[in-house]
């Protein structure tokens, strides 16, 4: 009998042993129930995980967290991206949260692009289907339309996977108000409406070669406004044809294409398309708010990218035999 005590003491010692290791290593840090996101940076090769759970105060030991990943995650790649944690979760569920799919992930949109290829590359990071990029696409089309092109600022942003298209818009457009407000009263000064400074903005960043040249082709855009000339940019019309066969969005155009009626066609048309064609960064919509001082009205980009500009057709012939021929 006495036996039998010590060995249910011996195995109630063990167990209370092990509840107090247990919570002392892998029990929670906190009591509140109140999830924060904690982030895996994208690219960021030396970053360690179980350091910086330990910073945010989401786990209790460095080593006991390592201890599980080593054990049962060693074929598992974390992924970039944000995971939702509280305080209150033990080790084993931290871990079990972020070796699964992340809550939030990274989406980056670079260059100037219009609104569909935006939804393009939102609906593969978050998994949508057709109807729902569809009803991306139709987005502010009818209602308050200023929004409906060109205010999705290309940037990096870190999206939950499950927001719908309208929560995904906003979160673009507030972007684009954020930067775009240290502007807002430059463009009131100039008496130029944002709706103008966003359309010649985008114009300027399919035409340009890089920023480097995105004053002088705003100053030429502004020129033939100015001068009652129509605009004659290709890039208006790659809008118009929207989706390649290829799966490509912008591209050449044949000549006989140059006489399709469409409100965005700037040969057939004079002043500004309807709504600007692409989503432009701030320096070219700074660019379009301060034009080069410039005479020319013609421009082309030879070989290596280089921009040469002309004050009559005749130069601008000229500098398409030289440059291009």
């Amino acid at each position: 009998m006495n036996k039998f005590v010590v060995f249910i003491a011996f195995v109630i010692f063990c167990v209370l042993a092990g509840v107090f290791l247990f919570f002392r290593y892998f029990g929670p840090v906190g009591r509140s129930s109140e999830q924060q996101v904690f982030i895996v940076p994208q690219n960021e090769v030396e970053f360690d995980i179980t350091t910086s759970l330990k910073e945010k105060k989401l786990i209790k030991n460095i080593e006991a967290f390592r201890f599980l990943l080593d054990t049962f995650a060693k074929d598992k790649k974390i992924l970039s991206g944000g995971y939702r944690i509280a305080p209150n979760m033990n080790s084993w569920q931290v871990f079990k949260i972020v070796t699964d799919k992340p809550g939030l992930v990274w989406v980056t949109v670079s260059g100037c692009v219009r609104k569909e290829q935006v939804g393009e590359i939102v609906a593969k990071a978050l998994g949508w289907d057709q109807t729902k990029l569809d009803q991306w696409n139709i987005l502010y089309k009818t209602n308050s339309p200023e929004y409906f092109e060109g205010v999705y600022y290309p940037d990096t942003y870190l999206i939950p996977v499950n927001e719908t298209p309208p929560e995904v818009a906003k979160r673009f457009i507030n972007r684009f108000n954020e930067m775009f407000a240290p502007y807002a009263d430059k463009y009131i000064a100039a008496n130029i409406r944002w709706t103008t400074g966003l359309k010649i903005a985008s114009l300027i960043a399919r035409e340009a070669a890089g920023q480097e040249d995105a004053r002088l082709i705003s100053g030429i855009i502004w020129n033939r406004l100015n001068t009652d000339m129509p605009l004659q940019i290709d890039a208006t019309m790659q809008y118009t044809l929207g989706k390649k066969e290829d799966g490509s969005w912008w591209g050449g155009i044949a000549i006989s294409e140059k006489q399709n009626d469409s409100p965005y066609n700037s040969y057939l048309y004079k002043g500004l398309p309807p709504t600007p064609i692409c989503s432009p960064n701030i320096g070219y919509i700074k660019a379009a708010l301060d034009p080069a001082e410039t005479s020319c009205l013609f421009y082309l980009h030879d070989s290596n990218k280089q921009i040469h500009c002309a004050e009559t057709y005749q130069k601008h012939l000229e500098n398409i035999e030289n440059y291009l021929n």
